[in-house]
Parts: C-alpha cells; structure tokens; sequence
C-alpha cells in the first residue's frame, strides 16, 4: 500500500518511532491527520538541516494530510534549553514575530503552503491565566523533568537552571493538546519535548499523538549540528552559487548522511556512487541540491561559477561596490562590501589569511590599494566582489 511505502521511506531516515504500529493505523485509517511540527523563532533562515523533517513532512503532505506549522512566537521568549549547556537567551515578542514572517517563503520552498497549517502558539499560551499555568504545571514532576540529558548534566554540575526553563517541554507539549496533533516530527534533540505532548494529549483526554525523530544533520564542519551560528550551514535561501559551492565542501565523511536525508537518493543508490567517484558524487549532489531549490539555469550557472573559481581564475559576473573613494585599506573595503561585520571580523580575516585582492593574499591591515580601476575583493572563495571608486 502507497501508505507503507511512505512509511517505509520515513523509516529509513528517521531515529525513532513512538510508536510505528499505531502510525501506520492513523495513516491507513482514511482520516487526514494533524501533523505538528515546530519552528524556533531565534534563527528564522532554514537551513539543510530543518529539510529533513519537512521532506518528510512533504510525504505525507502529498498522501492528503494536513501539515500543522508552528512557529514559537510565545515560546521563544522563553527560551528553549535543549541541548544546551547553559539558559539560552529569550526574545522579546517583537523579535519572534518578525523572524517567524520569514518562515512563510520558506518553508513554501518545501511544503505546499496553500495546504499547510501555520500558527503561532501566542494564539493559545498568551491567553493562558497562571490557574491554568499551575494546572499545566501540576502535570509534570521535577524529577521527570531532570531526565532530560541537558537539565540532568547541568544539575550535576550545579549549573544554574531556571525555573521557566522548566516550563518549556510543559508549553511546547501543550501545543499539540492545543491544534489536536495527530502526529509530531522533530530531531532528535526534541525527543523529550515531544514525548511530553503525547503525555500531556492523555492527561487532557485527547488521543496521543505519534512521534517521528529524526537525525541532526552534521554542518560542513563534519562536527557539530548544522546552525547558521556555527557558520556550517547550507541555506534553502541561499543564491545558487553559494549552494552549489557549499554543497562541494561537504565532508566526505558524512557525504551519504547527506544524500540519504536531505534528496531523494536510497541509501543503497548513494553508496554506490560515493563508492564509485567521490568527486563526482559531491557534484551530483551539488546539482541535486540546487537544483531542488533553483531552476535549472541557475544551476548550470552556478556549476560554471564554481568550475572557475575551483580552476583560480576570477569570476566576472560578481557584484560591484562602490567605496567613493580612489583609494582604500583592505578594512575599509571588506566593511564598505559587507563581507565584514565590523573592523576586528576584518583584521580576524586578514590576520588568518583568508581576505585575497586580486587573488592575492593580503598581509597588510594597512596597505593602501588603488581601485580607481576596479580590483577583485574576496574573503574565501564563496565572497567575492569587485570594488570601484
């Protein structure tokens, strides 16, 4: 049946299932189900990472269920601790409402956005009184509480925690008792949150949600999670070039991770091409990539871009910054183009050796170069541009 094989799929790049038996019942039970999935509002660019659960989620989107998009306006101001080591800071409601607008174009790039759902929980949880914040609260002991991996280690290591840190598997668990969640997906690091949904679905006397985790995808470090923090992402609003570049600078080592999670490929069918030339297979996989989030054109383009600048020569279609001026520093230059945030990102950059000016290493914060001519400004090989006067 066409609902065992997209749970088949699901399986092969999901963690867990809480629980299979009863998923493929609600998938096969004729009724459109409710499937959750949440979004933090702190860092409102999706990423390569955020694509494997929404792939997932476009399975079953097609099969005629409803995806249900949460965008945590509300509880982003509380600040979700998982996985981290100490509070993460809150946003104000301000900030969470104008980085969760940037989610609806987004997100369009994947899920069909006609048949999708999008909420924000400050729809239920702002109009929340504190009975109904202590009857929440009266669902959940401390010590389950303390189970979770990150409030455990930081108790043991009298790490500070605080209480409405506490409150935020309670708050994200009551969004699926809120839209009625038939199902919830997340990674993995989510899986305590979820399963308190589920929790709290029962203890308000609704049915239970199921839950899908799925693996964190490794950023281009090959290290760490892939987050825009981190600087080890690969945007899905990202211009082709900058795709096709990054998706090329993807570890080997983690390369069939990427494949099997984040594109089409089996991982039978990955393997053999990684096997077979892993060159070639990084440029499969560049193409693919950009391809799913570009048109054609724009890959092609992007594929020669990354052929000449791979080769060292100098591309020519880059953009042009004007700095008013016949003359400037390298400092000045990288702040006039962007390609540094402030003066000492510039002095980091040039100090490591990573700024070239006309493919030229430059060493010198305090060289003076002529751009009455133009000349080519490159921090990396992804950020280059032509400086004029």
């Amino acid at each position: 049946m066409k609902e065992e094989e997209i749970l088949n799929s699901i399986k092969e790049r999901a963690v867990n299932i809480y629980s299979e038996e009863s998923l493929l019942k609600k998938l096969k039970s004729g009724k459109q189900l409710r499937i959750k999935m949440g979004a933090d509002p702190s860092r409102p660019d999706l990423h390569l990472g955020h694509s494997v659960a929404l792939r997932q989620l476009k399975k079953l989107q097609d099969l005629g269920h409803k995806i249900v998009f949460i965008i945590g306006d509300f509880t982003g101001m509380i600040g979700d601790p998982s996985g981290k080591s100490k509070t993460r800071p809150s946003l104000s409601y301000e900030e969470t409402r104008k980085n969760g607008q940037t989610y609806f174009e987004q997100v369009g790039k994947i899920l069909d956005v006609s048949k999708t759902e999008i909420r924000y929980n400050s729809e239920w949880l702002s109009k929340m009184n504190f009975e109904d914040v202590i009857k929440l609260c009266s669902k959940y002991t401390v010590a389950r509480m303390l189970e979770r991996d990150d409030f455990a280690n930081r108790f043991q290591n009298n790490a500070p925690i605080s209480v409405h840190e506490l409150l935020y598997p309670l708050v994200q668990g009551y969004d699926s008792v809120a839209i009625n969640a038939d199902i919830e997906v997340g990674g993995t690091d989510q899986t305590f949150n979820l399963l308190v949904g589920r929790d709290l679905q029962k203890d308000y006397g609704k049915d239970a949600q199921d839950v899908i985790t799925f693996p964190l995808l490794v950023g281009l470090d090959g290290k760490e999670k892939m987050s825009k923090s981190l600087d080890n992402y690969i945007g899905i609003s990202e211009d082709a070039e900058t795709m096709f570049l990054k998706c090329m600078k993807v570890p080997d080592s983690v390369l069939l991770d990427y494949f099997v999670l984040t594109t089409d490929y089996s991982k039978n069918e990955a393997e053999e091409l990684i096997n077979k030339d892993v060159v070639m297979a990084h440029r499969i996989y560049a193409r693919t990539i950009t391809t799913m989030y570009h048109s054609d054109d724009e890959t092609k383009r992007a594929e020669e871009r990354y052929n000449t600048i791979s080769s060292g020569a100098l591309p020519t279609n880059v953009n042009e910054i004007s700095v008013g001026v016949e003359s400037a520093t390298v400092i000045q230059m990288l702040m006039a183009s962007k390609l540094a945030s402030s003066t000492s990102e510039a002095r980091r950059l040039v100090q490591g050796n990573g700024v070239k000016v006309n493919n030229e290493v430059v060493t010198d914060f305090n060289k003076v170069f002529d751009v009455s001519n133009g000349l080519i400004l490159a921090r990396g090989k992804n950020k280059i541009v032509k400086i004029t006067k």
